[in-house]
């Protein structure tokens, strides 16, 4: 097994894939500790840890929840559009004939689920905003304040999606299962920290 992995790694286009794919992740990193604007970023951590809910959101986020970065929303948003085509494609006669195409026809859906992407990347960033506004972890924002705070996680979305897109291409795998898969081990040192802990505390 290992000596099959050693002789992947010398090729030169296995080597290649792999330094863009980790390349991909540290951006994907650096995108999740960019902080928005009016955040009380201590009390958002500690509202996530208080929350297995808000925790396992954050998984799929990619870690950018707790940090409330411009990657906050992560491939959410794009994982609720396909998961919105796929139905669709079984109500609107249009759609089914397209997913009967073949690779051609799943291209165009892929297509119409980056499109649909955005609009609900925005109404997530919003909802968002009310909801950790209400908890008080969010400053309360003008008009204007609101709209570019959603359009800046929107954006995020949007660069994540890209991202993930960029890794299906020229990296390894399916990017956007590899970026959940990021979002997963990078919160595995927090929860092993975490767990050791309450551990430590509770039987000492």
């Amino acid at each position: 097994m290992f000596k099959r992995l050693f002789g992947a790694l010398k090729v030169k286009e296995i080597r290649k894939k792999l330094l863009f794919t980790l390349g991909f992740f540290i951006v994907f990193r650096i995108l999740t500790h960019i902080p928005l604007p009016n955040v009380d970023t201590r009390a958002i951590k500690e509202l996530f840890q208080s929350s297995q809910l808000l925790g396992l959101l954050d998984i799929f986020a990619g870690g950018g929840m707790q940090n409330f970065s411009i990657a906050t929303l992560g491939i959410g948003p794009y994982i609720n559009a396909s998961i919105v085509l796929q139905l669709m494609t079984k109500v609107l006669p249009k759609l089914e004939e397209l997913s009967k195409e073949g690779q051609s026809g799943w291209e165009k859906i892929n297509g119409y689920t980056r499109y649909l992407t955005v609009p609900l990347a925005f109404l997530q960033a919003i909802g968002m905003y009310a909801l950790f506004q209400r908890q008080g972890v969010l400053t309360k924002l003008s008009l204007p304040g609101i709209l570019l705070l959603a359009l800046s996680m929107t954006a995020g979305t949007v660069l994540v999606m890209w991202l993930g897109e960029l890794i299906s291409e020229y990296g390894v795998g399916n990017g956007i299962s590899l970026i959940i898969f990021c979002g997963i081990v990078a919160q595995m040192p927090i929860s092993f920290g975490q767990t050791f802990a309450t551990t430590v505390s509770t039987n000492f």
